[in-house]
């Protein structure tokens, strides 16, 4: 499937040529999840995502970067207030897909989004404007009323801005968090960083936690010889969520330690033999990104197992020169006791029918999910979301 744009061709493909990997691997060399994350996602989570890969060719037919994306049906009022849901599941007992739309997202479906880089054309902002011509011809060939890009860092805003000026709404959403990590050990980020109060907390939720058998860490990168054990923890925790959008497979958690072994950890705690607890991680220059949790929640709020895994993860990054600790979105309160900073994230976001998109444009800022959690509003750089 191909078409041809004022930047040149356009070809839609369900995997990559061979003679494209070279550009394949290049379009995401330089991003913490390389081309071989997006395969990862595209081989285990193929029952919930239909992922393809746009080849943009300049006009001399050189195929200059490969963008992956993906088609979805997602409900719009995910993460919107109880009231709002409620009202709506009353509509849904006559409609059943009302705010359930179809998708072509831009971007990872377990991730943020990337641009990717070209080959030879020398800015990126080339990527933009010809992924912001060829995206209404790609969704109307796919029948996707709407078009988003999902979960692009703040840095992009200059280079996305031909999108956010140009029939796409731009809105935060849920955003990751960090906090650099120049500090001794966590003892030296706890009296440093930490206010007294929640010092005080933390002591007093390590000295509960020290009346149960002593909990250890295990660092891996091959999940195999645990999986049975530990994606029940990761399905008890997504059960509790109140906003999700992907659910992870066992296949993503077997194969990305097979997949990319040099950055993936997975970190497993112990008590008296058995796993309560997991992490995934992705370690990549100088940063440690916090992905996912698994937790045992029979023990878990009595033995203060957050809080546990959360010391051992960044005492272990401290320890092993890591600058700065990312944490994926959601669970803010105990991340702004413990100081640590928003990392805004934008969707942008398009109905390919304009006279919709007018009316879309003026609707869609009450359907962004940080509206409706107000621990947002009490960190520092709150307004880095806008």
């Amino acid at each position: 499937m191909e078409f041809q744009t004022k930047y040149g061709r356009v070809r839609i493909c369900d995997s990559i040529p061979d003679d494209l990997l070279p550009v394949w691997h290049q379009s995401f060399a330089q991003f913490d999840h390389d081309h071989r994350y997006y395969e990862l996602t595209h081989s285990s989570l193929s029952g919930q995502f239909d992922q393809y890969y746009l080849l943009l060719d300049n006009k001399q037919g050189e195929t200059q970067a490969i963008q992956p994306f993906f088609l979805v049906t997602h409900d719009l009022l995910e993460g919107l207030s109880p009231v709002i849901k409620r009202a709506a599941d009353r509509v849904r007992q006559y409609l059943p897909n009302f705010m359930a739309m179809r998708m072509l997202m831009v971007g990872s479906p377990a991730g943020e989004g990337e641009l990717a880089h070209a080959i030879s054309e020398t800015a990126i902002d080339w990527v933009s404007e010809a992924l912001h011509e060829a995206l209404p011809a790609v969704a109307k060939r796919f029948s996707t009323p709407l078009i988003v890009l999902k979960d692009f860092p703040k840095h992009y805003r200059p280079v996305l801005s031909n999108f956010s000026s140009n029939g796409y709404s731009r809105l935060p959403s849920m955003p990751a968090t960090e906090l650099k990590l120049n500090y001794d050990n966590f003892d030296h980020y706890v009296t440093t960083t930490l206010s007294k109060k929640t010092r005080q907390n933390l002591r007093k939720k390590f000295k509960d936690a020290a009346k149960f058998p002593p909990i250890t860490l295990e660092v891996v990168n091959d999940l195999e010889p645990y999986i049975d054990i530990v994606y029940p923890l990761y399905q008890q925790v997504l059960k509790r969520a109140t906003l999700k959008f992907e659910e992870l497979s066992r296949d993503y958690f077997l194969e990305l330690g097979r997949t990319m072994p040099d950055r993936t950890r997975f970190f497993l705690w112990r008590m008296e033999g058995r796993i309560v607890a997991f992490s995934v991680c992705i370690v990549n220059d100088g940063t440690l990104y916090d992905k996912y949790i698994g937790i045992d929640y029979s023990i878990a709020l009595d033995a203060h197992l957050y809080f546990i895994t959360l010391r051992d993860t960044i005492e272990w990054a401290i320890q092993n020169k890591i600058e700065t600790y990312y944490s994926a979105p959601l669970n803010y309160d105990p991340k702004r006791h413990l100081r640590q900073k928003l990392v805004p994230l934008d969707l942008y976001a398009c109905h390919t029918t304009g006279w919709i998109n007018s009316i879309f444009r003026r609707m869609v800022g009450l359907l962004g999910p940080t509206r409706h959690d107000p621990i947002l509003a009490e960190f520092e750089n709150f307004k880095d979301l806008e």
